[in-house]
């Protein structure tokens, strides 16, 4: 990070600030993976606390990655540089959410 810092000129809240995206990211990784977890143990344990449990990490990880552009508030070229490249990955993880709250509906109709 210091290197990437040096090279392209970043003041020091911007490298903070970009530590912080580093490690939001790590942590919608985190959640999603307990999600993918969850899924794989859905026998185990009672299928609404299952979903809800992983609805619960799923918004979490899309909490996390809005969040991530925020703390490039006084540099715009900066913040829409970061926000370009997590925007597939919200996209994806809004996806994911979208099929686990219709499959979650779905599940409710069925009991």
């Amino acid at each position: 990070m210091i290197k990437l810092s040096r090279v392209h000129g970043m003041a020091p809240r911007e490298v903070a600030a970009m530590k912080d995206y580093i490690e939001m990211l790590s942590d919608s990784v985190y959640e999603l993976n307990g999600s993918l977890e969850e899924m794989n143990r859905s026998g185990s344990k009672d299928s609404e606390l299952v979903i809800n449990d992983i609805q619960t990490w799923v918004s979490s990880a899309m909490t996390d990655e809005d969040t991530c552009s925020e703390g490039f508030v006084n540099d715009p070229k900066m913040k829409s540089m970061v926000r370009g490249k997590i925007v597939n990955v919200a996209h994806l993880t809004s996806n994911a959410l979208a099929l686990i709250n219709s499959y979650a509906s779905f599940s409710k109709q069925e009991t």
